[in-house]
């Protein structure tokens, strides 16, 4: 069994200012204001536009994202229908395969300790994990391991009994490594940041949205700046 961190992965290349003048673009047809634009306006006509909640304009611009996280952080992003997804298949993913290593994968949960430096045979030997070198037997990291890794022997018993991927699949442990492509405009993205990057929600969501919001904050001008003030910011002053 290997032991992973959860990830996201930004697939478009992303031109911030373009963004920009397509918005400035949409946003002018409905006012009719295209003499008011200049090779510098895009950015405060932004503003102006999501200041005054007209967000519609935002939803002509789309972006995908390869997330790698666990079946549980998939059942909560998929609520989010205004976005279009692709995901790795438990019926036809055969983990018991050499391409996949002959083994499955799990994704490290973020609330509890770093195990991802550990290995079977430590685990096995010592019942706990060894984290750089340091012994630890934190009943809420062995829980978690162990049922993963029955978890992990179930599944394979029920392929070597002749069950096909999609029936043993039924034991899979929620922290599976799921490979998830999430494509939705700018506006439902503001949406999945401004209620999964919240404090009241799930941990594992919320730090993979954390790390997401960042990425596109850093890549796109205007768009998340309020976000991102609402979520690292205030944080940081505190």
């Amino acid at each position: 069994m290997k032991i992973i961190e959860q990830s996201h992965q930004i697939m478009d290349y992303i031109d911030g200012q373009a963004i920009l003048n397509k918005i400035e673009d949409c946003g002018r047809t409905c006012y009719q204001s295209f003499d008011k634009k200049s090779q510098s306006s895009a950015e405060k006509f932004v503003r102006m536009i999501i200041k005054n909640g007209h967000l519609s304009v935002l939803e002509h611009v789309s972006i995908t994202v390869k997330f790698i996280t666990d079946r549980g952080v998939l059942a909560e992003m998929t609520r989010h229908r205004l976005a279009s997804y692709s995901v790795e298949s438990t019926r036809y993913c055969n983990y018991s395969k050499d391409g996949f290593g002959s083994e499955i994968t799990v994704i490290q949960p973020c609330f509890l300790h770093d195990l991802t430096p550990a290995t079977q045979h430590d685990t096995d030997k010592h019942f706990g994990f060894s984290l750089n070198g340091e012994p630890n037997t934190d009943a809420k990291d062995m829980n978690w391991y162990f049922g993963c890794r029955q978890a992990e022997e179930g599944y394979f018993n029920m392929l070597d009994c002749g069950c096909t991927p999609q029936e043993a699949r039924s034991v899979l442990p929620m922290s599976l490594k799921t490979e998830i492509v999430m494509t939705a405009n700018l506006r439902e993205w503001r949406e999945v940041f401004n209620q999964r990057c919240d404090s009241h929600a799930h941990p594992q969501m919320r730090a993979l949205m954390l790390d997401t919001l960042q990425d596109f904050h850093h890549r796109i001008p205007v768009i998340f700046d309020d976000l991102y003030s609402k979520f690292f910011e205030k944080e940081e002053k505190a």
